[in-house]
């Protein structure tokens, strides 16, 4: 131990020798350096001053993994130790100048971002340190990761980074800068507000520690287009649907995303698409974005059906001259059909558990082509719909055949391609054209006459009818027989059938049904007498055309007897003449007077009791209804002097429907409306004579546009309780009649009256509405039954007469139910013929109920006196009639049986009334 302890000693007296000799070999040459013996006992004290610390340490650059630092040298001093700390811990980095630059840079790598770091510079001199400089600084804070747009609208950008530990941030963009303070939301997102649509924008996000930012990062991000305004489905089938929408700007693409599915569409492409391949009867949801610089609007929805298929198949089962039945096969899971024909649409629901499904579509034109579109319906989507052409039934009973004993001759109105006439085998096609002609037929045959339509390999049968034609005309003589009391008359047979032969003679006929025998005997005529015969063939109903005319005398025996007889007859009078002048000679003076006196005709009106009506309509109706046209014809002239001639001003003729049905001046209706703004008080309307009064009815025109206010007008002043129309709006594709009344439910404004439907009651062949008419001046409110008899054919008649005649009695029953002595208004479209028929019909059923006879030539005499052509057309004045002819049948109802129904059905409509007024309290 004690040896170690010596040689310490000496080793620390070494090293300070050592020392001492090297400051010596450093000192200036000029400096006498003292030298110091060992063996001199003499103690030195030497002091040595640490060197000065730099004035001051700058920085110089800062980065995020580095910073430079700068010093002056401390007199000249080139040695220099730099210490920090790190996450590493304590570093100390030794610097040796040694260029001749007054100042020291050093840059210290390695570092931390975003990290405060104290820096102490220490100056080295002759192994002395100085106490040291120190400065504070810290590293740039480094960018943000992951920066990006993550969501785009028209006025807003949302960006979105992974967050820097202890860091604030700047987004810059534009003029605009946007400085904030994350706390613990990672990863960050902020949203810029207050864009502007379609717009590119740069955004440069910086990070920031110690008010220092980072170099930051770039992005580009465009706000979002606007959504198109609109998008509608425009088509859709089985597989397909389109979609149109409003375009957003001509530059601007579009993406439509369904089912997972995206479809790109190129702003060259428009704004319309078809997406196919779709699956039937399926719903499908829309998304449909407007892209701009492949940024997406916020996209407008849509959901679309596909259609469903259309049914297999469609035919006719059925057609009648106003009725076509069709028939389809249901499309599986589909009940709801659309049929439409004539620009109307039909609504049809079927029941599950059918397999086909039926509609009779009714109130049809007969003989006329009827186009149907067949569509099934899913969703209120139609599929794509299926066609069929069929054509009504002809009513060939109702042509005006001209028949001979060699022809038939026929003017169908009606669709139809071929005509033939049969009988057995033999078969007549008649030339193509509306005229059916068949000529080379045989005398008295009876042919089946079959008319058909052809259409598409399809051929419609129009109608089927039996004529029978004219037998041939015969030549007979006679022979007396038994003294002169009988006569025989023998005829040919001449080529053709006949069914019996009539003889007329002595004003009696005789029908001869034996056709082995050719003659025969007739007897009860008296001697020596020549009698005008007449013999002609009959076929069914059919005679000969012309009969054979001839004289037969009979046996001159029994004259003598005869003569005796005479000349004592002849006494027997001149004595009674004699007699009678001498016993009252003023017999012939007043038949003098009565000759002389006036001539002008006065004719009384015909009236058939009811127990004679049958036999009068029987003479009517033979031969081919000439009864019929003699009276007819005869009205034809009646009213047509009397003057019209408010009708005919400039002003008026445009009121009037029909140049040719304008009313008399003496009985027509007269506005008296004294409102200022009413300019006329003209209408084409007449009072009618009824059963009870001269003023019963008004007949009149169906409204035109420009005189549907009148038509109200005239309703309110007359105090009208009942409109009784007999024709439909449309026809034939024409328009007979301005529908005047609303549409719905809300009160409507005609001129100075506000109409209101308080209910409507659809039937087969009417319909029962009632209205509420206030003026708009006053309090009053008033309510008007409208029956609308919807089965009428213009110019034609009903299909039969029941259901007029029941038509008829709701609207006597609702007539004298009111009893307020208002006329009812009538009318079709001219006003003229359904109006006419309809009233002539209720006037003699009304004859007919209180009196037991009919006048009805007379009835429409007098309604002509009061408008023309009441009762249009011959076969209107025929079904009049028949409407006659038919009450009185015994298997038809009694007049109070019908009203006895008529009353169910009023009760209907009235609870139907009360139902509504009900629902609406």
């Amino acid at each position: 131990m004690m040896k170690l302890f010596f040689f310490k000693i000496i080793s620390d007296k070494l090293l300070l020798g050592f020392f001492l000799c090297l400051l010596w070999c450093v000192t200036d040459s000029n400096t006498t350096p003292t030298l110091i013996t060992a063996t001199t006992p003499t103690t030195i004290s030497t002091t040595i001053k640490p060197p000065d610390d730099v004035e001051e340490v700058t920085v110089k650059i800062q980065d995020e993994t580095s910073i430079t630092l700068m010093w002056n040298k401390v007199n000249n001093i080139p040695t220099y130790f730099l210490k920090y700390d790190d996450k590493d811990g304590a570093k100390e980095k030794y610097i040796n100048q040694t260029n001749g630059e007054q100042a020291v840079v050093k840059e210290v790598s390695h570092l931390t971002a975003g990290t405060v770091y104290h820096f102490t510079v220490i100056t080295i001199s002759d192994g002395l340190n100085s106490s040291g400089k120190s400065v504070e600084t810290f590293t740039r804070p480094r960018n943000a990761d992951n920066f990006k747009s993550i969501e785009e609208t028209e006025r807003s950008i949302t960006l979105q980074w992974e967050k820097v530990e202890n860091n604030d941030y700047l987004i810059k963009y534009g003029s605009n800068e946007e400085p904030f303070t994350v706390l613990d939301e990672n990863p960050v997102k902020r949203k810029i507000s207050g864009l502007t649509t379609m717009t590119e924008y740069n955004f440069t996000l910086f990070t920031v520690f110690k008010n220092t930012k980072s170099r930051g990062v770039h992005i580009i991000a465009f706000t979002a287009p606007p959504n198109t305004e609109a998008i509608t489905v425009v088509g859709q089938n089985e597989t397909s649907i389109t979609l149109q929408w409003t375009k957003v700007n001509d530059m601007l693409n579009y993406t439509l995303v369904f089912d997972g599915s995206e479809i790109h569409i190129p702003a060259s492409e428009g704004n319309l698409t078809t997406v196919s391949n779709l699956t039937s009867m399926t719903r499908y949801n829309f998304t449909l974005f407007t892209v701009f610089e492949n940024v997406r609007s916020s996209g407008v929805n849509i959901s679309a059906v596909t259609a469903p298929p259309n049914t297999e198949e469609l035919i006719s089962v059925e057609q009648t001259e106003t009725n076509i039945t069709l028939r389809w096969k249901k499309v599986e899971n589909i009940l709801n059909y659309v049929l439409v024909h004539n620009q109307l649409e039909e609504n049809v629901t079927a029941s599950k558990d059918q397999e086909f499904v039926t509609k009779t579509i009714i109130g049809l034109m007969s003989g006329t082509k009827y186009d149907f579109s067949l569509f099934a319906l899913f969703h209120d989507v139609r599929s794509s719909g299926l066609n069929y052409t069929a054509a009504t039934a002809i009513d060939c009973a109702a042509v005006d055949w001209k028949v001979t004993n060699s022809s038939i001759t026929g003017t169908v109105e009606g669709l139809f391609s071929n005509a033939t006439a049969s009988n057995k085998s033999h078969s007549h096609v008649s030339p193509k054209g509306s005229t059916v002609s068949f000529t080379g037929l045989y005398p008295g045959a009876t042919y089946k006459l079959f008319l058909v339509y052809e259409k598409q390999s399809r051929t419609f049968e129009q109608c089927k009818h039996t004529l029978t034609i004219t037998p041939p005309d015969l030549s007979a003589h006679c022979e007396y027989l038994a003294a002169g009391y009988s006569i025989h008359i023998s005829w040919n047979r001449p080529a053709g059938l006949w069914t019996a032969v009539e003889v007329n003679v002595a004003e009696k006929t005789h029908i001869v049904n034996n056709m082995v025998e050719h003659q025969v005997q007739i007897s009860e005529f008296k001697p020596t007498k020549t009698y005008k015969v007449s013999v002609a063939a009959l076929s069914g109903d059919l005679r000969s055309s012309t009969p054979f005319v001839f004289s037969c005398q009979t046996d001159p025996r029994g004259v003598i007897a005869g003569s005796v007889m005479g000349v004592l007859l002849f006494a027997v009078l001149v004595c009674m003449a004699a007699f009678i002048l001498l016993k009252r000679p003023d017999i012939i003076r007043r038949n003098k007077t009565f000759i002389g006196g006036p001539t002008e005709k006065d004719e009384k009106p015909i009236t058939v009791p009811v127990e004679k009506f049958p036999d009068h309509f029987y003479q009517l109706s033979v031969d081919d209804n000439r009864g019929f046209s003699q009276e007819y014809e005869s009205l034809m002239p009646v009213g047509t002097e009397q003057t019209r001639k408010e009708a005919n001003l400039l002003d008026n003729k445009p009121r009037n429907r029909f140049n040719n049905v304008l009313p008399y001046d003496w009985c027509r209706v007269k506005l008296t409306s004294s409102d200022a703004n009413e300019t006329s008080g003209y209408i084409n309307a007449n009072y009618m004579p009824g059963y009870n009064s001269s003023r019963e009815y008004i007949a009149t025109q169906g409204p035109l546009p420009s005189t549907v206010n009148d038509f109200w007008r005239m309703i309110w002043e007359q105090r009208v309780k009942g409109i009784v129309m007999v024709t439909n709006c449309k026809e034939s594709g024409k328009t007979k009649c301005e529908q005047y009344w609303p549409g719905d439910s809300k009160p409507h404004m005609y001129g100075e009256l506000v109409v209101t439907i308080r209910y409507e009651q659809k039937e087969l062949f009417w319909i029962l509405r009632e209205f509420t008419v206030k003026h708009k001046n006053s309090s009053e409110e008033r309510t008007v039954k409208h029956f609308h008899f919807t089965a009428w054919p213009d110019h034609g008649v009903p299909q039969g007469t029941e259901v007029l005649i029941r038509f008829r009695g709701l609207v006597r029953q609702h007539i004298e139910r009111e009893g307020t002595g208002a006329p009812t208004v009538v009318h079709c479209s001219a006003g003229v013929g359904r109006t006419g028929t309809i009233i002539a019909l209720d006037v003699m059923l009304q004859q007919l109920e209180k009196e037991r006879a009919v006048s009805i030539n007379a009835f429409v005499y007098k309604m002509r006196l009061s408008r023309p052509h009441m009762v249009q057309t011959k076969s209107q004045y025929v079904f009049l009639h028949q409407c006659i002819m038919d009450s009185l049948q015994e298997n038809e109802r009694t007049a109070e049986d019908i009203y006895e129904n008529d009353d169910m059905i009023y009760a209907n409509a009235t609870a139907l009334l009360q139902f509504h007024t009900s629902s609406n309290a």
